[in-house]
């Protein structure tokens, strides 16, 4: 099947439909970051396919979850999924955060190259963030165990904020991990053609006594 037919069936298969300018954005980022990744090293998946599943659709499962105006992605990588979650739900303003200036100088180009207007890139380690509103969402896919992502981005999120992260089948072995003051609840996500399991945790704060 076409990578194009793939990306619109399974994201229909997710609960995310996508416009057709979305698929194009997704298509052109998608050949963007397999052209980056010859030199640059974004990634370890270079064939196609699985940059498909493992990349486009994974991140795109998480779209229906997403709440809110303002999303702040840490440890965004090559964009995954926030600069995906910003083509997908352009009412969504996206900031994608990462410490490594090659993979935020790639953001960047790709930002300008598929004329993404909602995202912002902050080449940046999260503890030293200061933004000058705090976050509806704040979403992580590879950045940190759950406790820690808790820790070091709860302070960013707003009052009635939601933490999404993005875990394996042993990310509910960490739920152990989050401080107090916190609520969790945690579900699977099935993307079509990973043959894995992916959970997704979301985190908020806990309603006073």
């Amino acid at each position: 099947m076409p990578l194009r037919d793939r990306l619109t069936a399974g994201a229909l298969r997710l609960g995310a439909p996508l416009p057709a300018a979305a698929v194009d954005r997704l298509i052109a980022y998608l050949e963007l970051l397999r052209k980056w990744n010859r030199v640059y090293n974004l990634t370890a998946i270079r064939d196609a396919e699985q940059m498909m599943t493992h990349h486009l659709l994974d991140s795109l499962a998480v779209t229906p979850h997403v709440r809110g105006e303002r999303l702040l992605d840490v440890g965004s990588g090559a964009g995954l999924p926030g600069l995906v979650i910003a083509i997908a739900r352009p009412e969504v303003h996206c900031t994608l955060l990462d410490s490594n200036g090659r993979k935020t100088r790639f953001l960047t180009q790709a930002r300008i190259d598929l004329k993404i207007d909602n995202v912002d890139v902050v080449h940046c380690r999260i503890e030293n963030y200061h933004p000058a509103m705090p976050f509806d969402c704040i979403v992580s896919r590879a950045f940190a165990a759950l406790g820690t992502f808790v820790a070091v981005a709860g302070s960013l999120l707003a009052a009635d904020g939601e933490l999404l992260a993005m875990k394996s089948v042993r990310g509910a072995e960490e739920v152990e991990t989050v401080p107090a003051g916190w609520e969790v609840r945690s579900m699977e996500l099935e993307v079509p053609g990973l043959h894995a399991v992916r959970r997704l945790v979301v985190v908020r704060r806990a309603a006073a006594p």
